[in-house]
Formats: structure tokens, sequence, C-alpha cells
């Protein structure tokens, strides 16, 4: 009878080790890449996206109503909402494309194979064969680009080709800022290129 209990204590110290050693190991393994990354799903997906920027010509309280001037059209296939993050944002993974009006009514437009819109900073980042048509017909390609809502500014630190066929003008370089309108433009820093003189042939 007593070997019969100290074999019984023997079993279930055995059992206890085992389950305590069992309960002491922890997954180690420091997961990198694809394991590391945690999946995001959109609170919401809309097809063919349509967002209308409006400004009023004069101040005005939240109960006036006020005459509005459209100053950029935004659309886009697809449009994926991840605004429930803490950093929110929506994205439009088949492209987008903005249009722009200046003062006058003209309109330029940029497309992009892909976009993303930060709510909490009002920064549109534009990839992938970015392209501006200006109202003046210039043309402007680059890899990326941002558009700041808040100040109406464009900008990108990627190499850029500017191209005016009116006037002959074709310009390489890296990194360029310009206003909404696209009256104010500054290029970084410039490489190759050339522009064409006509001569006066009268003179």
């Amino acid at each position: 009878m007593i070997k019969k209990s100290l074999y019984n204590l023997k079993s279930i110290a055995v059992v206890c080790s085992t389950a305590m050693l069992f309960f002491a190991c922890k997954d180690s393994y420091e997961r990198i890449g694809e394991e590391a990354k945690k999946n995001k799903f959109p609170q919401g997906v809309a097809e063919n996206y349509k967002l209308i920027y409006t400004e009023t010509l004069e101040a005005m309280s939240s109960e006036e109503v006020a005459e509005t001037k459209k100053v950029a059209v935004l659309t886009g296939e697809v449009c994926e909402d991840f605004e429930n993050l803490s950093f929110p944002y929506r994205t439009f993974p088949n492209g987008l494309q903005v249009d722009f009006f200046d003062k006058e009514g003209a309109k330029s437009t940029i497309t992009a194979d892909y976009g993303i819109i930060y709510s909490g900073t009002n920064i549109i980042d534009l990839q992938g064969n970015v392209v501006i048509k200006m109202q003046d017909g210039k043309l402007l390609e680059t890899p990326q680009l941002y558009y700041d809502q808040v100040n109406q500014w464009i900008f990108t630190q990627e190499k850029f080709k500017f191209s005016d066929q009116k006037d002959g003008t074709l310009i390489h370089g890296e990194g360029m800022d310009f206003n909404r309108d696209f009256t104010i433009l500054n290029a970084h820093k410039t490489g190759d290129g050339y522009k064409v003189i006509k001569e006066d042939i009268d003179g």
C-alpha cells in the first residue's frame, strides 16, 4: 500500500513538472517580413468614388448660406476606407484623378496609379506614373507627388520631367514645388534639358 502511494506521488510529480515546463516555454521566434505584418481591412469600399472640394468666396458662420466655388474634384474607380484606424486614411488602389480649377475656372488634371488621402494631415499622396496636365499645356511627370490641401501646395522630392510644347522647353530635374494654380513653380535641382529660342527673322 505504501509502495502504491509512493508510485502515485511520483506520477503526480512528473505530470506537474511536465505541465510547469510546458507553460514556462514561450514563443521566442521573432517574426519579420510578411509574418510581422498585421492584416488591415477597410471598414468600407466605395466604387466610382467622387469627392468635390469647394470654397466660399467670403468667410461665413456655421449657419450662413453663401455662394461656393468648385476648386477640385477627386475621382477614383475604387476607394478603400480606413478612417477607423488611429491614423485615418483612404486608399485608391486602382488609381485616381484630381481636377484643379484656377480662379478663371481653367482646369488642370493630375492622374496617378495609386493614391492615399491622409485625413488627419489633409495630405494626398499620389504614387506611380504621376502626370500633371496644366491648364496652359505644360506637362509634369514624376513617380510620386504630394498635395497639401490646407496650404494648397503641391510638391515632390522625386525626379521629374517638365515639358512645354508651346515654347519648346524640356527640363529634367529632382524636386519641385508649386501652388494649386500652377502660377508659381520652384525646381529644386535641374539637370539636362533644352529650350527652343526662336529667331526674329524680320529683325
